[in-house]
């Protein structure tokens, strides 16, 4: 794996978050089937508007469940509501952001995010440049941009993700210090908090570019994310989204089990959430949660169902196969998960990554205990050619390529 364009994306996430700590602070509209024209008299900001809140759980729940064309007709019946008001692209823009989620390689929803996210800025430029409040306009503009340089991010465009990542501070810099929406804006000290002592750590190249920002504290940032996702509306599953990377990056795999069990049982078609779900069952020893959610996954994928594709794939499939080798003892079983682990990662261009190397090892432990050990040779060369070097798996591949070289030269000698 090349890390610097990886550590490169960390940086400019970092460097969006701490621009924009209100990106997510943008309410969720569910579309209202009376007149609120003047309710809306009321509030200088929808944002305010306590109407908003109330009825925007069942479009939250649309998005994050991956019902994206039901939770569109509440997003375009808004647009018809507002039609001069830039949430309702945001919104949609939001939608084709968490299509991308699940495999961010996967380029086919880039366009229309990023027709969204061009739509949002013209029409909140516009706001901006016509009303007196200029906070709520700006809190789009800043959200929009920020959204856009991480997208820029992941596609490894730095000079673009930078000058979103400049964008989104110009307008951040008006909102700040907005009492209202104060709850909110602690997601985005606590992303910062995090990443900004987690990056230098990581990637020392990049600690004379950090050092041009306040130092992080990993410890808060985490503590100031679980309120967030304990305690906020709007922000509250993004927080918990981070949260399970973090967990996982900290080694906190029992606390990002119990997140990963909750996320996945109130959005049980986020395949995000039960891809989660399914790894720190697996990592926590829960095999029976593990397998009945890597099944599910493999049979959604199957189904064809929004977001699941073949990073779920992979996981799901490597589970299953190591649960029928390890424990089952279903070799052909085992086989033909290890096979799907591998025909997934080839799918989704993973060829480095730890699933598909490991079920070249276990195909090549099942070859061997079937005594064919050309085959069984084959894939631990596989295995050792994609393993990282040193890792745990490059040390088992050569170890059993060593040791079959050994059995074959005292076969010949018997003979």
């Amino acid at each position: 794996m090349d890390r610097f364009p990886y550590a490169m994306k960390r940086l400019l996430n970092i460097l969006i978050i701490y621009c924009i700590p209100a990106v997510f602070s943008i309410p969720t509209v569910f579309a209202q089937l009376y007149s609120s024209a003047e309710l809306d008299k009321n509030y200088d900001m929808i944002l305010k508007n306590p109407s908003v809140q109330i009825e925007s759980t069942e479009a939250i729940n649309l998005l994050y469940n991956y019902k994206f064309a039901e939770a569109d007709v509440e997003f375009r019946w808004l647009k018809y509501r507002y039609p001069k008001h830039p949430m309702p692209h945001f919104l949609m823009g939001l939608s084709e952001w968490w299509k991308i989620v699940p495999n961010t390689e996967d380029e086919t929803h880039d366009k229309a995010f990023l027709a969204q996210m061009d739509s949002t800025i013209n029409l909140a430029e516009e706001m901006y440049d016509n009303e007196k409040n200029k906070v709520e306009p700006a809190f789009f503009l800043a959200a929009a941009y920020a959204f856009k340089g991480r997208l820029f991010a992941e596609r490894e465009s730095w000079t673009k993700a930078a000058f979103a990542g400049k964008k989104s501070l110009k307008y951040f810099e008006i909102c700040k210090g907005n009492g209202d929406l104060s709850p909110e804006l602690l997601f985005g000290d606590g992303l910062y908090n995090y990443y900004a002592e987690w990056v230098p750590k990581e990637y020392p190249i990049l600690r004379p570019v950090l050092s041009l920002f306040p130092k992080g504290n990993k410890k808060l940032g985490e503590q100031q994310l679980e309120k967030v996702g304990n305690n906020a509306f709007y922000t509250r599953v993004e927080a918990r989204y981070f949260l399970l990377q973090i967990y996982s990056m900290e080694n906190e795999h029992g606390k990002a089990y119990e997140m990963a069990k909750y996320m996945s049982q109130t959005f049980p078609n986020n395949p995000y959430f039960e891809r989660y779900f399914c790894r720190t069952a697996f990592l926590t020893g829960k095999s029976n949660e593990a397998e009945k959610a890597a099944q599910n996954i493999l049979n959604k994928i199957d189904a064809g169902m929004p977001g699941y594709e073949g990073v779920s794939g992979r996981n799901a499939a490597y589970v299953l196969a190591y649960y029928n080798m390890q424990y089952h003892r279903n070799y052909e079983l085992a086989a033909k998960f290890y096979q799907k682990a591998i025909d997934f990662s080839v799918k989704t261009n993973s060829l480095n990554a730890g699933y598909y190397v490991s079920s070249l090892i276990g195909l090549g432990k099942i070859a061997e205990m079937k005594k064919d050990y050309d085959e069984a040779l084959r894939y631990y060369k596989l295995a050792d050619d994609r393993a990282d070097k040193k890792s745990s798996q490059d040390i088992e591949a050569k170890k059993s390529i060593d040791n079959l070289k050994k059995l074959r030269r005292e076969q010949r000698r018997k003979r």
